[in-house]
């Protein structure tokens, strides 16, 4: 049957797994283990911060604000692919697809902003010691949290609301395994011209310029690094960036995978593979980088696993 505009929509196809029944539940414990370790392991970083007072302070506010974002983000995908493998069944409502974008580009876009305040942190910890509490005091570390949520809240709003506006054929699949918004886009039978070009000028503005002010920090970092006279400052400062960065490299590397496998291929697969890696494999890696590199944050969570154990 061809397929016809149909504005009012019931439902998308999403990408299935696999179709082999004997791999299926396989692949429902891989994610179900995932999704636990994620919520789990940002659950135990953001308890052992909130438990340590020598923690309190701006760096480990905005980790535990990013670990609560993982959680977040990971929620909004990988239970609805868990339904989907259990029951067999690939389909999604188009109010639960709409809600699902909408809530994907939130935390996904408050981790790239958290990622970049994070950055600046870092800098000014780094090169303005003196300062730096007086700098980075509670009331402005609330603020850059708020208004990048407010950014982040807006922009999704704004991609949610335009996506009202489209029209969409009977024979609809979505090359995510979850809703994404370039994909929904994709798949629209109406002039899809506006939505691109609010979609690509807002991915622009909004991943170049946290980005930016990321390179501009390390800049300044690393030029503070090199005037240290001591070897052993050098490396305390290197220390404290080492974790950073390397969410920032998985971030970004994953996020700019997805996107050109978006724009630059049709292989259903690959994009797949690219949009599983920063929404899932992100989440999940983020409490190993910490947990593993930075020692307060090991010394915290083993104190509140022994007094856990003690009040047992």
């Amino acid at each position: 049957m061809e397929p016809r505009n149909q504005t009012g929509v019931s439902e998308f196809l999403l990408l299935a797994l696999t179709d082999d029944p004997e791999v299926q539940p396989l692949l429902f414990s891989l994610f179900l283990s995932i999704y636990l370790v994620t919520v789990l392991g940002n659950l135990l970083i953001i308890l052992a911060v909130s438990s340590d007072p020598h923690l309190h302070i701006p760096m480990y506010f905005f980790l535990s604000t990013l670990s609560f974002t993982d959680i977040c983000l990971s929620t909004t995908t990988i239970p609805k692919m868990l339904v989907n493998l259990q029951a067999q069944n690939q389909s999604i409502t188009y109010a639960g697809c709409l809600t699902q974008v909408c809530f994907v580009m939130i935390f996904a876009s408050l981790e790239n902003f958290l990622l970049g305040v994070m950055a600046y942190d870092r800098h000014v910890a780094i090169c303005h010691p003196l300062r730096y509490m007086v700098i980075m005091d509670s009331c402005f570390c609330g603020l850059l949290i708020l208004m990048s949520l407010l950014v982040s809240i807006v922009d999704a709003l704004l991609h949610s609301l335009m996506l009202l506006r489209l029209s969409f054929c009977t024979d609809l699949e979505t090359l995510y395994l979850f809703c994404e918004v370039f994909q929904v886009v994709k798949v629209a039978c109406s002039e899809i011209l506006t939505n691109n070009i609010i979609l690509y000028f807002a991915a622009s503005i909004l991943g170049v310029v946290p980005f930016s002010g990321i390179i501009f920090s390390y800049t300044q970092i690393v030029s503070s690094i090199l005037r240290m006279p001591s070897a052993g400052g050098k490396y305390k400062a290197f220390s404290t960036c080492g974790s950073h960065l390397s969410v920032v490299s998985l971030f970004y590397g994953t996020a700019f995978g997805a996107y050109v496998s978006t724009t630059f291929t049709h292989s259903s697969w690959k994009t797949a593979v690219a949009s599983v890696m920063y929404t899932v494999v992100t989440p999940v890696m983020n409490p190993f980088i910490y947990g593993l590199r930075n020692r307060d944050v090991k010394g915290a969570t083993r104190n509140l696993i022994r007094c856990t154990i003690a009040f047992q």
